[in-house]
């Protein structure tokens, strides 16, 4: 019994067979169906998004493996090495609504909190301070590259930052998200959070996790993505124009406090104890991690032993970062001080039975 349709007509039930036969008598033969040419687009076709009359060229960036780039890579580029950034300048965003009133979490968005005006004159006071110590280098070519969170007042704070640069010195800037703050979970309540916060503080920052929300765990699980990327970054000279080779390059990271901390935990492989020791930075403060003699970057480069104690690193850990000024890419540390603190039943001559 066939089915009727308005617009198809009659449904008919056919076999397999019966539905290949009444195929190949109703559709047209392949050589009666029009040949569709492809259309082909070149770099010069590409239009810039900002300037519609204006055409972005292909760039065969540093050492990036893409396949449009293999056409226009030399061989001596695809050879050399770029150098490494001089420095990882890690910058805490200024003061914000929620540094100066914890109320506003209560009627904005953490993501949506905005900078003060004190925020906004701390974010341009450190971009003058980050001009400046970069210009101590000597480096005519000089350059900075950004990361951000997308929070708004990290990006406010990237905005008058950037003040202290001329557009020239700016290789780039790229939002990522996974250098957000920690998420404290739906909050409403103000007393609910300051609950949570004390509770945190009895079962430890660094696990404690909030209702909804994240712990400093889960903070450096996602900041272990982007270190990777970094380093991918940094290795494929990302910020370099084809065959530069600029010294004078500068990464800048404008995050928060707490995932500052867990970068610096992440980068250096410090433990969980040593993280629970940590102060954080202050609004529009920032933390240097500067190349060493050895092509490694440490903190004692820039930072005197005072600030970075002030800051809470312990004996171990500045011993650590006397070795990093020294030491190259990819050697480790075998008179690391931790050996001692975990394997103290050894004797210096070796174990007794």
């Amino acid at each position: 019994m066939a089915n009727l349709s308005p617009t198809l007509g009659p449904l008919i039930f056919l076999t397999g067979s019966q539905a290949m036969a009444t195929l190949s008598h109703t559709l047209p033969s392949a050589s009666a169906l029009p040949i569709l040419q492809p259309k082909t687009f070149t770099s010069n076709s590409i239009k810039c998004c900002e300037n519609q009359r204006e055409t972005v060229k292909l760039s065969n960036n540093g050492l990036a493996t893409f396949p449009e780039k293999n056409a226009l890579r030399s061989s001596a580029s695809a050879t050399v090495r770029p150098p490494r950034p001089r420095r990882i300048i890690l910058v805490r965003h200024g003061q914000s609504e929620g540094n100066l009133d914890e109320t506003a979490y209560t009627r904005i968005a953490d993501p949506k909190i905005a900078l003060t005006e004190k925020g906004i004159a701390e974010a341009e006071a450190c971009g003058l301070e980050i001009r400046e110590m970069i210009e101590r280098d000597k480096i005519e070519n000089w350059k900075v590259y950004f990361y951000v969170s997308p929070y708004r007042r990290t990006l406010e704070t990237l905005k008058s930052l950037a003040r202290g640069f001329e557009r020239t010195r700016i290789a780039g800037v790229r939002e990522e998200t996974r250098l957000r703050e920690q998420d404290f979970g739906n909050f409403q309540d103000r007393e609910k959070m300051r609950y949570e916060k004390a509770i945190r503080m009895l079962y430890g920052r660094f696990f404690y996790r909030f209702p909804n929300g994240e712990s400093a765990a889960d903070v450096y699980d996602r900041i272990t993505g982007f270190r990777e990327t970094l380093r991918s970054d940094i290795d494929i000279g990302r910020f370099q124009p084809p065959g530069d080779q600029n010294p004078g390059m500068n990464l800048v990271i404008v995050s928060h406090g707490l995932t500052l901390r867990v970068f610096l935990m992440r980068w250096y492989k410090w433990t969980v104890e040593q993280f629970e020791q940590l102060n954080n930075l202050g609004n529009g403060k920032i933390i240097v991690m500067e190349q060493g003699y050895g092509g490694r970057y440490s903190l004692l480069i820039h930072h005197s032993e005072e600030e970075l104690r002030d800051f809470g690193l312990s004996d171990d850990m500045l011993m650590d970062q006397e070795w990093q000024k020294f030491a190259r890419p990819g050697e480790l540390n075998y008179d690391c001080p931790m050996m001692n603190s975990f394997f103290t039943h050894f004797a210096d001559e070796g174990c007794k039975t």
